[in-house]
């Protein structure tokens, strides 16, 4: 029988230094962009609504009311 040698050297993941780099960095890229753009989705979501309908005593107004 006769064995056939495969060289795997340049396809490793670990080998490579080039290759498993820039993938690092692709994949860092990528995450960053997910959180900012979560997190602005996130803002979004709870942004404020306006302003309330609060009924107020009329006696603590600035100019108050009486009766």
């Amino acid at each position: 029988m006769s064995q056939e040698v495969i060289d795997n050297v340049n396809k490793d993941f670990t080998k490579n230094w080039v290759s498993s780099s820039r993938f690092l960095f692709y994949l860092q890229v990528f995450v960053v962009i997910a959180f900012v753009f979560g997190g602005c989705y996130r803002l979004y979501q709870q942004r404020y609504a306006g302003k309330p309908d609060v009924e107020i005593q009329s006696s603590t107004k600035y100019t108050p009311e009486y009766k």
